[in-house]
């Protein structure tokens, strides 16, 4: 496969860059897949933030500006940051122009400071972050930019496919807001205000302490985990590990971590810990990928430079940059005339017309395909009822009545598409998935492990055949290819392997990881900008394209110069509560104010910052967050120009002023969990802006509509598929 610099997806495009870190990182991927990018007066906070993000730029000086201007087709540009040279919309008539704030252009939190601790803290993900019995944190390295950077360029492509220029505003704590997967708009229904869990996903253990570091192992029931549950027995049993009883007399089919007491999980976890303890991290690593055990090492940048699995893949450059965020290959020339999606005349959403087939479960495939979903999109998703995405599994409780349709976090990832459930294990179940991708399709979009579309004759050589002109993306976790191509693991697998593990947490303490595995919020990212250039490239070119996307690369490349510090410098920067990296300010943290579990985020970043704070709060700034209320602490600093930010939980994001002004929620009802409040992405188009209609799909809900209108069956011929379990 050709690398993506090769692919030139976006040849022809020519983006304007004048602005801060995300758009930075926004700017370098424009650039990889094939786009001009020029930065005006580059301005990078170090050394190590050149060498990533200025990768495959022009420079030009602010005097070049008009002319850039003039002929851009994209603008990317942060208004209001101190030494940005200012610029005017007006200047670039034709393009898709991206302002990239804080908190978005309008709003009672429009003119906030915020930097990345004042994003994360505002997102609601900070506050779940972290041990319960200190101060939230956020990752050591801005995940606000790595979230930031692959969803500003979606929205500048976005901007592309609607046809028509665009002023696109991005909200940088909307865009954060997906990391924790629904949990905010899931607060009308569940009342949870999010809590600090420490090395636990909810009430199990996430991250065991091994022989040399830490590994990420989950203790999760449900059908997709049966296999690794059965594997560790068995390797905690022949170890001879005591306690190892408490695992072998376990119906492991039959467990559900919602529904075990408290005293059992900690029978089952105390062999296994006694397990991990005596291994180091390559040796449990090892046994993982020899087993298809879905553990991960909690690596640094050390353990990744020596990676077999990245090696192979040629993720690194020679200078030990990561060279790209996917591999891409460009289908062949059709031999019949060009079918395209060409843009919805009129203000319909920017992706009408587009249609996209998506295959897979959980929520790294499902997030990408959402963004596409909110703008105009028609999104099919196969499922099936016999194997259901471990999501809808998660539901089942016996305070749940709803069974397979009682999960939220499903119905949060999925609204907004249609659904359909095929048996792709039945002949005439699979030929409707084929028919799907060859008649009806522009986009195939599937998350499985590799071997699964492949041995249903569904991965992309074997439907190119056919379909030339079809775009195609795969997303597992470690990619196409490779030695570790066929591990297994979930997203706290991927935030382990990638270093947010590492980099999250107290340095006295183990990792804990971001709140709801960084990785299946962020590679979707990555997802849906690769798959938005290769529709682009098509509605160009006529031809097709293949994009082979791991999770894991998309979330080192994420971390790029995180990386180089590493390679450059030498030090592997980890886990430092909430300091400043690389030191740049004068104080920075998170402070305790009144109330349970109340928290402000502060930061001073000279000593002009410092004389600011001092005159509001004196000397003692702990002392006199104590008495006050985040939000009180949060407007008496920022109106004297300091940032500060309250480290809002799911409640008081549920409920945002900015938020609201900003639309963030949309009020839908689903047939069997109710009222529910959708969380939208972090953009919004001048023209055609996007949103939510219906909620998720239940099992089938769709099934007349897509197999009756679009693909032709009469009711007779739909009952008969149904009676063969071809539909199940």
């Amino acid at each position: 496969m050709a690398a993506t610099p090769e692919a030139a997806l976006l040849e022809g495009t020519t983006v304007v860059e004048i602005g801060s870190e995300p758009v930075q990182a926004a700017g370098r991927l424009l650039a990889e897949l094939g786009a001009s990018v020029t930065v005006v007066e580059p301005r990078y906070l170090d050394h190590l933030r050149e060498l990533g993000w200025g990768q495959g730029k022009a420079t030009a000086d602010a005097a070049d500006m008009p002319a850039l201007l003039s002929s851009a087709d994209v603008v990317l540009y942060t208004p209001y940051e101190d030494g940005v040279a200012a610029a005017d919309r007006a200047g670039a008539p034709n393009a898709v122009w991206v302002d990239v704030t804080p908190f978005g252009l309008t709003g009672p939190r429009a003119t906030w400071r915020a930097s990345d601790l004042g994003i994360m803290a505002s997102s609601g993900n900070m506050y779940a972050t972290g041990d319960p019995d200190r101060a939230p944190v956020r990752p050591a390295w801005p995940a606000s930019v790595a979230h930031g950077g692959p969803e500003i360029a979606f929205a500048a492509l976005t901007g592309l496919a609607s046809g028509r220029p665009q002023h696109v505003d991005v909200s940088l704590q909307e865009v954060v807001m997906i990391a924790s997967m629904g949990a905010a708009g899931g607060y009308l229904r569940r009342r949870a205000r999010g809590a600090r869990a420490g090395a636990s996903i909810g009430r199990t253990r996430e991250v065991w302490p091994c022989a040399d570091g830490h590994v990420s192992f989950g203790l999760r029931g449900g059908k997709a985990r049966v296999a690794n549950l059965e594997t560790i027995t068995r390797l905690v049993v022949e170890a001879g590990i005591d306690g190892a009883e408490a695992l072998a007399e376990r119906d492991w089919s039959a467990y559900n971590h919602n529904a075990t007491a408290d005293d059992e999980l900690r029978a089952i976890e105390a062999p296994i810990a006694r397990y991990f303890a005596a291994r180091t991290m390559s040796e449990l690593y090892g046994i993982a990928c020899e087993t298809n055990l879905m553990l991960a090492p909690a690596n640094s940048p050390r353990e990744l430079y020596a990676s077999a699995q990245l090696a192979t893949r040629a993720f690194f450059a020679e200078d030990g940059r990561p060279a790209r965020f996917a591999v891409v290959a460009p289908g062949p020339e059709p031999e019949w005339p060009r079918r395209e999606s060409p843009p919805v005349p009129g203000s319909g959403g920017a992706w009408a017309g587009t249609r996209i087939l998506e295959f897979g479960s959980g929520a790294a495939g499902p997030i990408a395909t959402r963004f596409f979903a909110e703008h105009g999109a028609t999104v099919v998703r196969v499922e099936s009822r016999t194997r259901p995405d471990f999501l809808r599994t998660y539901a089942l409780s016996p305070d749940n009545p709803h069974g397979l349709e009682g999960s939220d976090m499903f119905d949060a990832l999925n609204v907004n598409k249609l659904g359909v459930t095929l048996n792709m294990k039945h002949p005439r179940g699979l030929e409707l998935a084929k028919r799907l991708a060859f008649e009806w399709a522009d986009a195939v979009s599937e998350n499985f492990a590799p071997k699964a579309m492949r041995g249903f004759g569904m991965d992309y050589e074997s439907l190119v055949a056919e379909r030339p002109d079809l775009v195609m993306i795969s997303a597992c976790l470690q990619g196409q290819t490779g030695p570790h191509r066929n591990y297994p693991g979930f997203g706290a697998q991927g935030s382990a392997l990638s270093g947010f593990n590492f980099l999250t947490g107290w340095p006295d303490r183990e990792p804990v990881g971001p709140f709801a595995t960084i990785t299946d919020s962020l590679a979707p990212r990555f997802v849906a900008a690769g798959l938005a250039a290769g529709l682009l490239f098509r509605r160009r070119t006529g031809r097709g394209v293949y994009l082979d996307l791991s999770q894991v690369e998309a979330a080192v490349w994420a971390l790029t110069p995180w990386m180089l510090a590493y390679r450059v410098d030498g030090i592997a920067v980890m886990r430092n509560g909430n300091d400043d990296t690389p030191g740049r300010a004068r104080l920075h943290g998170a402070f305790p104010c009144a109330g349970d579990d109340r928290w402000v985020a502060v930061a001073a970043w000279d000593n002009d910052d410092l004389d600011r704070l001092v005159k509001i709060a004196g000397n003692d700034l702990p002392g006199w967050c104590s008495t006050r209320s985040p939000l009180e602490v949060a407007e008496m600093l920022q109106a004297a120009g300091v940032e500060a930010v309250p480290v809002q939980d799911f409640a008081d994001v549920h409920d945002d002023a900015q938020l609201a002004h900003r639309g963030h929620y949309v009020r839908l009802t689903h047939p069997h969990l109710g009222a529910g409040d959708y969380e939208r992405d972090g953009f919004r188009l001048s023209d055609g802006d996007g949103g939510y209609h219906h909620s998720a799909p239940t099992l089938g809900r769709d099934n007349a509509y897509v197999f009756g209108q679009i693909l032709g069956l009469s009711t007779a011929e739909q009952a008969e598929l149904q009676d063969e379990g071809a539909l199940s």
